[in-house]
């Protein structure tokens, strides 16, 4: 699936939902390209639910994948009626992405179909390479950091920073979205540094003006072509 990669927000999930209704809303409406549903803790019923509840608050206006979950996407897909890709602002979910102990993304590829959006972690040049000999299409883009240490993910790898992010990037075809501990002042940088595009979440969760934060980023991002 081609989608425009260059501002993913990934959900807190320390964030109520009833506040993150909102900061979603506020979010795409400010320019974010991609919203990631990211809830390590919320049972399947909850997350399911909670799926639904994003695709019609999204309802069409960006990309829409849930972390981890393929089983979710695959009934809220079931659930939605609305094929991914179809036009109009309707409640759909785009896809997925994945980590690399999660389900092989080319059994996910199978599943889910040649217009979905697939991401895969991929921190190390082993997963670089692994990526590298799928087929084509089974993956289109990969989520590469951590670029800072960060909160939202304790047990991360060693940070990368930007340079160490730009030598990753420019070792593969794919394209790299930079994610983990990202500051406003980085976004530039990473993309001159080759990023498809850039990943956050506790700079807008935590923001007492979602929308502002946005803007700031999305102005960053276009500063940096």
């Amino acid at each position: 699936m081609t989608a425009d990669l260059s501002l993913h927000l990934v959900t807190d999930h320390r964030v109520p939902f009833a506040r993150l209704r909102d900061l979603v809303d506020d979010a795409v409406t400010a320019g974010v390209s991609v919203v990631q549903l990211r809830d390590k803790v919320a049972s399947g019923a909850e997350l399911f639910a909670r799926t639904l509840d994003l695709a019609d608050v999204i309802a069409g206006r960006c990309t829409f994948v849930v972390d981890d979950r393929l089983d979710i996407v695959l009934a809220a897909r079931e659930r939605l009626g609305a094929p991914v890709g179809s036009a109009g602002n309707r409640a759909r979910v785009d896809g997925v992405h994945l980590g690399q102990s999660d389900l092989p993304v080319d059994a996910a590829r199978a599943l889910l179909g040649p217009d979905a959006l697939i991401g895969w972690t991929a921190n190390t040049p082993a997963h670089l390479t692994a990526a590298e000999a799928l087929p084509a299409g089974t993956v289109d883009y990969l989520g590469v950091g951590v670029i800072r240490a960060t909160s939202t993910k304790p047990d991360h790898p060693r940070p990368l920073g930007v340079d160490g992010f730009g030598g990753l990037a420019a070792s593969t075809p794919l394209p790299c979205v930079a994610i983990g501990g990202i500051g406003l002042d980085d976004v530039t940088a990473l993309r001159r540094a080759g990023a498809a595009g850039v990943a956050v979440v506790s700079l807008v969760s935590e923001a007492d003006d979602p929308g502002e934060v946005v803007r700031h980023l999305r102005a960053a991002w276009e500063g940096g072509a």
